[in-house]
């Protein structure tokens, strides 16, 4: 028998929701996100998840949490929350496991960009994992200037700063 891949889903038909933490659509996100950083480093990640105060990621605070969700289901997601008056951290960037590779990262990452902006942030900073190579890739290809040797072994330096001046 042979398999067909079957072409990916427009991202066209996907639509951009401003949500609070407290969605009930944000709840598989996040936990999808924190079973593979468990995954990924070995430890309960969701603990992390919850670092930050849900405030954070509201626009009374400078913040902004949006989905990008497919029949009014979330397939992506992603934050920022106000780092400093100039400066917005992104944070939280995920794409649900069975919708990868269609560049809903990257549109998350351009939707963020643009809110950020029209907000007046005019840098934007964030970290990444060192087991999140996708992680690393997208932000190189979206503009993001690595803050550390890019050569080294990633597992030597622990967490990944980027930053990215907005235009």
């Amino acid at each position: 028998m042979t398999s067909v891949a079957q072409p990916p889903q427009r991202t066209s038909d996907v639509t951009v929701r401003h949500v609070t933490v407290s969605d009930p659509l944000v709840e598989p996100l996040l936990r999808e996100l924190g079973d593979e950083y468990s995954s990924r480093y070995g430890k309960d990640a969701h603990a992390e998840l919850a670092r930050y105060p849900d405030e954070e990621f509201t626009t009374a605070y400078g913040g902004v949490l949006l989905l990008l969700l497919e029949h009014g289901e979330p397939v992506a997601g992603g934050a920022f929350r106000r780092y400093d008056a100039g400066t917005a951290e992104l944070k939280r960037i995920w794409t649900h496991s069975a919708h990868r590779r269609r560049g809903l990262a990257r549109r998350v990452v351009d939707e963020l960009e643009r809110e950020a902006s029209a907000r007046g942030y005019r840098r934007i900073r964030l970290t990444t994992g060192p087991r999140q190579p996708e992680a690393r890739g997208l932000y190189l290809a979206t503009g993001y200037t690595p803050l550390f040797d890019t050569a080294a072994d990633p597992e030597t330096i622990g967490k990944l700063p980027f930053e990215k001046h907005l235009a």
